[in-house]
């Protein structure tokens, strides 16, 4: 009503001025000025609303289960029990149970929060609507919150409309929106973040359809403690990487439409992933498949398999030419890794290749046997003289060492820095931030020189190992772990 007023006066006030022999013209062409800029950042705003309500992702069916997520038992049983608090709403109310408002998923990429959200709505019989937290940013002041309104609207009008007593709303990346709020600096995505909190105060437990949230991150430890107190964020699920069953267990989902050959192992795929997560995973099984219909070949074979898993680790291989004597060293320095790698733990090495893949010239792969959450000293000392083998076998075969340790290096000083880190060296238990940079300095020093003498000994007996595999992986680019394995044995007998 005041802006009709204020619209209507404007007109009355210039005719006022004519009619005292003002001259209007300079004031209402700047009047005009100011009302089309209005009115373009109005329509701007408008449009990318329309746009941005397009965007959301609405599902009014999802055929995603629980069954068909591998591994994350105990994230997806910790969520179903959520879940049913919103099912069994009467069972809920003898126990004076107030359903959740709030569920936040955390965890790494490519773990698998996408699809456990689309499962909760299949599980729960929910609207589904999903946005990213990207969709709620904008220049415009106001145009993200109104956006965070319409998308509760919009899933209260998607379950009503599908008859269901309740709607699920996901939102990604969370942390884009909900990051922590600095000082008393304003900016736009406080108030996003503001009418989030507001939301998600108003969903009610009685109103139907009921209204759940669901949103994942990567980074928890980003998010404002409003978002994530009791009341909004009641529970706070992990969902971690897979551990080896769990990465067998994802593996058999997606190979079940896949021609597979009687030599594929999967649990030794599962064995030679550790590390990767379910989006990789099936990426390794998809790129098989690639390998296998590039090769016009009837069934999937485990060399596929094979290849897979370096593609996914370090990429596709490259044309990159190189000289004869660069190829020399490369495999000297991997063979070195290798050597280092076997001796200490036997039946580690799964293969050596000179191929160059990624940036890498290239590289070992390795079998990380069962998989590790916990270090000790000995197991850490392993580590660093594997990083070191490379350069030192540079050493015994060229005098000197090249750039291409430079990673080597940084790895094994990272695993130097864990040690003093865990308490684990000579300086005992300290804080990296209250030692003296050169004790810190003297005692890395220390420990790097006493583990390269090491890995010089070691390498020094098996020089012969590495002018043998240098020869096949000139030949052939690859050596298999079991010939590396026959050739280091046949080396230890003639030494015993």
């Amino acid at each position: 009503m005041a802006k009709q007023i204020i619209l209507g006066m404007i007109p009355a006030v210039f005719i006022f001025l004519m009619f005292l022999g003002y001259n209007v013209a300079p004031f209402m062409l700047f009047a005009l000025v100011i009302a089309g800029i209005l009115y373009l950042m109005t329509r701007q705003g408008d449009l990318n609303l329309k746009s941005q309500k397009n965007a959301y992702q609405v599902i009014e069916k999802t055929d995603i289960t629980f069954e068909a997520i591998g591994g994350q038992k105990r994230a997806k049983q910790e969520l179903k029990e959520a879940l049913d608090f919103l099912i069994r709403q009467d069972d809920t109310k003898k126990y004076g149970i107030r359903p959740l408002k709030g569920i936040l998923l955390a965890g790494p990429p490519g773990t698998g929060k996408t699809l456990m959200a689309k499962a909760a709505a299949n599980y729960t019989n929910s609207a589904f609507v999903a946005a990213s937290g990207s969709q709620f940013v904008e220049m415009y002041v106001g145009v993200g919150a109104k956006r965070i309104r319409q998308l509760f609207k919009q899933v209260k009008e998607q379950a009503q409309k599908n008859g269901q007593d309740s709607g699920i709303l996901f939102i990604d990346e969370i942390d884009v929106l909900g990051g922590k709020r600095e000082g008393q600096n304003q900016r736009e995505y406080d108030q996003t973040l503001n009418q989030l909190l507001t939301e998600m105060d108003g969903i009610t437990t009685s109103d139907s359809p009921r209204i759940l949230l669901i949103a994942a991150t990567n980074r928890k430890d980003m998010l404002d403690d409003a978002l994530l107190r009791p009341g909004r964020f009641d529970r706070h699920i992990q969902v971690d990487m897979p551990d080896k069953q769990a990465r067998e267990e994802i593996l058999k989902i997606h190979v079940r439409n896949k021609p597979l050959a009687d030599d594929v192992d999967l649990s030794r795929i599962a064995q030679e992933t550790f590390g990767f997560s379910g989006a990789q995973m099936e990426s390794v099984a998809n790129e098989a498949a690639i390998y296998a219909f590039r090769e016009k070949k009837e069934v999937i074979e485990a060399d596929h398999f094979s290849r897979a898993i370096d593609k996914v680790m370090m990429g596709e291989r490259t044309d990159r030419e190189s000289t004869r004597e660069e190829r020399e060293r490369v495999g000297i320095h991997e063979l070195g890794h290798a050597i280092v790698s076997e001796v200490l733990r036997p039946e580690s090495v799964s293969q050596v290749a000179l191929h160059p893949r990624g940036q890498a010239l290239g590289y070992v792969r390795q079998t990380p046997g069962e998989d590790r959450y916990l270090y000790t000293k000995d197991y850490l000392e392993q580590q660093i003289m594997i990083a070191l083998g490379g350069a030192v076998a540079e050493e015994i075969r060229y005098g000197n060492r090249s750039t291409g340790s430079k990673n080597d290096f940084d790895k094994a000083l990272q695993l130097v820095r864990t040690m003093v880190d865990c308490g684990l060296s000579e300086l005992g238990i300290v804080h990296l931030d209250m030692v003296d940079k050169q004790a810190l300095q003297q005692e890395s020093n220390r420990i790097l020189n006493e583990l390269l003498d090491k890995t010089r000994q070691l390498l020094a007996r098996y020089e012969s190992v590495l002018n043998r595999g240098l020869q096949i992986l000139i030949e052939e680019e690859v050596l298999n772990g079991s010939e590396f394995r026959q050739m280091l044995k046949n080396e230890s007998m003639l030494h015993a």
